[in-house]
């Protein structure tokens, strides 16, 4: 999906919502054990029910390769019923990968090639070892990298808020310097979390126009509106994730038609915000 096409489908659907498919099989409802293959009934009932309101999927694969050959196997399933909804959707693997050049090459062989298993459509990248750690994922030409920036989790503050000897913060720091790696905005995308609205004023400074994926609305207690006020630019410019708020809203047999729900709720909430931009 080019970046001319994820804004025509977030203005087609009124929304930036990515929903988190962290498909931990011992929170998933009990009626579903008894299937062949529980994660992915579980993973094709979401699916269906909150497409309407979401452009991007995200499984986590933690959640997929915690279960060995079985949870890839689920995973490849997953890809496969998501093979002919492209047009409704981006399809980022929330992998966090990051190694040296040759074994990042393996990396993005397996998870973006076009012949491989999963194909992914974009893929979340930790950019610590730097340049040649990244370069690989941004040789696939129709593919996004998702670069860490500034995470939503407690431990962020360990080192993401670290200044060098002119006060440029390390988050800000891979903000910078990865845009020398790869200028264009049409493929890369960067981490920024919700928790975290009050920093996306100085984020915007800094890559004005790139898509911001954002996690830690819902759940961890991210406000949708700070984001929007602070990071919304004028092609939307976010992919707001929600996971366990939608998937995980409901454990009984109709655990499916809440989470649609919950992904209306926000795509409606999401909906006003782009009014208002």
């Amino acid at each position: 999906m080019t970046r001319q096409e994820l804004i025509s489908l977030i203005n087609k659907k009124q929304s930036f919502l990515c929903v988190g498919l962290d498909s931990d099989i011992e929170k998933i409802p009990q009626h579903l054990l008894k299937e062949e293959d529980p994660v992915f009934e579980f993973n094709k009932k979401i699916i269906d029910s909150t497409l309407p309101y979401t452009v991007a999927y995200k499984p986590n694969l933690a959640f997929y390769e915690s279960n060995g050959i079985k949870g890839l196997i689920s995973l490849k399933k997953t890809m496969d019923y998501l093979k002919d909804k492209r047009n409704e959707c981006l399809i980022i693997a929330d992998a966090k990968r990051g190694d040296i050049g040759n074994t990042s090459k393996q990396y993005a062989k397996s998870m973006l090639s076009e012949d491989g298993d999963f194909n992914f459509d974009a893929i979340t990248i930790a950019p610590y070892m730097g340049k040649d750690s990244v370069m690989p994922f941004l040789s696939y030409p129709n593919k996004w990298v998702i670069l860490l920036a500034l995470t939503s989790n407690e431990g962020a503050a360990d080192f993401q808020y670290m200044e060098d000897k002119n006060g440029v913060q390390l988050f800000e720091k891979v903000l910078a310097t990865a845009q020398q790696w790869e200028t264009s905005k049409d493929n890369l995308m960067f981490v920024c979390g919700a928790t975290k609205a009050e920093k996306f004023e100085d984020i915007r400074k800094i890559a004005p126009d790139h898509f911001l994926l954002v996690p830690g609305v819902g759940a961890q207690g991210g406000s949708l509106k700070e984001v929007c006020k602070y990071g919304m630019n004028k092609d939307c410019g976010l992919l707001v994730n929600s996971s366990r708020g939608i998937i995980f809203a409901d454990k009984t047999e109709d655990f499916y038609k809440v989470a649609g729900e919950k992904a209306r709720e926000l795509q409606q909430e999401m909906k006003s915000y782009l009014e208002q931009r």
